[in-house]
């Protein structure tokens, strides 16, 4: 079973362009500069880029100084949207094929799980709603060195 790391890269290049504009004031990154700090390929980077930016989280700029930077203040974003903007669907699948209904368990144990898989999705989406992302960059700031910052550009 897959799960998506898109989040979590999410949040690494948006944390990215919070503690830049802090600690180093550019106000935009390009996705070769992001990339880096993720250690992944500039595409992967730029899809993300383009589902933030559809989500108005992020916007782009154009020309020899171009990239992508924040669209609007680090603490106006919460990890709810961060993860709205780049995840599909439920947290949670059902069986990708459907269980034998000729089984006492296979015809019940969908219809069991949606109440509590609802809830723990429920319980989920509340926490990342609660956290903004300047408080993840905040906590990443505190544990890093500032020259690190800079050796990703």
């Amino acid at each position: 079973m897959n799960t998506s790391s898109r989040f979590v890269v999410a949040l690494h290049v948006l944390a990215a362009l919070a503690i830049t504009r802090l600690i180093e004031r550019l106000q935009c990154m390009n996705s070769e500069m992001l990339a880096k700090s993720v250690n992944t390929n500039p595409v992967v980077v730029r899809r993300l880029l383009g589902r933030l930016r559809q989500a108005g989280l992020v916007e782009s700029l154009a020309g020899a100084c171009g990239g992508s930077r924040l669209a609007r203040d680090p603490e106006q974003i919460t990890l709810l949207e961060v993860y709205e903007a780049v995840e599909e669907g439920d947290l949670f699948h059902m069986h990708y094929s459907d269980p034998n209904k000729n089984c006492p368990i296979g015809c019940n144990i969908q219809q069991v799980l949606q109440a509590p898989l609802g809830w723990a999705e429920a319980a989920m989406k509340q926490s990342l709603a609660q956290t903004t992302l300047a408080a993840i960059a905040e906590q990443v700031s505190a544990s890093s060195r500032p020259e690190i910052v800079a050796q990703t550009q």
